[in-house]
C-alpha cells in the first residue's frame, strides 16, 4: 500500500529521490499517488480483471464491446497520465525516479499481462518506463513482475 511504501521509505531513510524531502516534488509525488488509486489503478485493474480473471473464472469469452469500454476508460487516463504528471519530464516529480513512478508502473504492467501493450503507441509512456526500469534495475523488474506478465498462461 501507499502507507506502506511511505513508512519505509522514511524509517530506512531511503535516498530522497523516492520520497523527495523538497515540498514541491514532495507535492507531486503525493498528488499522483493520490489520483492513482481511481484513475491507473482502477481502470488498469479493471482492464485485467475482465480480460484475464473473469474468463478464467467463468470460462466465457469476455464480449468484444466489455473490452473495448474498459480499453478507451484506461486510455483516457494514460492521456491524463502522460499529460498532467509525465508532461515533458523524464519521471513524474521531474529528473529522478520516485515513489510515484514505481507505483505508476507497476499498475501499468496488470494491462501489460493481460496482453495489452499500453507502451506500443505510446513512445512517451514508453520512454519513461524505460527510464523507470534503469532506475530500478532491469533484472530486479523482470523478476518482481514474472507472475503478472505470465497470467495469459493461466
Amino acid at each position: 500500500s501507499i502507507a506502506i511504501l511511505l513508512y519505509l521509505s522514511r524509517k530506512f531513510k531511503t535516498p530522497d529521490h523516492w520520497y523527495p524531502s523538497d515540498l514541491q516534488k514532495r507535492a507531486r509525488v503525493d498528488e499522483y499517488l493520490s489520483w492513482q488509486h481511481v484513475n491507473i489503478r482502477g481502470k488498469g485493474s479493471k482492464l485485467f480483471l475482465t480480460k484475464v480473471l473473469l474468463p478464467l473464472l467463468t470460462g466465457q469469452p469476455l464480449p468484444p464491446e466489455k473490452l473495448e469500454s474498459v480499453t478507451e476508460e484506461l486510455n483516457i487516463v494514460l492521456n491524463q497520465f502522460e499529460e498532467k504528471f509525465l508532461q515533458d519530464k523524464p519521471f513524474i516529480a521531474g529528473s529522478e525516479v520516485s515513489l510515484a513512478d514505481l507505483v505508476a508502473l507497476v499498475e501499468l504492467m496488470q494491462p501489460v499481462g493481460a496482453g495489452y501493450d499500453l507502451f506500443e503507441e505510446r513512445p512517451k509512456l514508453a520512454e519513461w518506463r524505460r527510464q523507470v526500469e534503469e532506475a530500478v534495475g532491469k533484472q530486479l523488474f523482470q523478476e518482481a513482475h514474472e507472475g503478472i506478465l505470465n497470467a495469459k498462461s493461466l
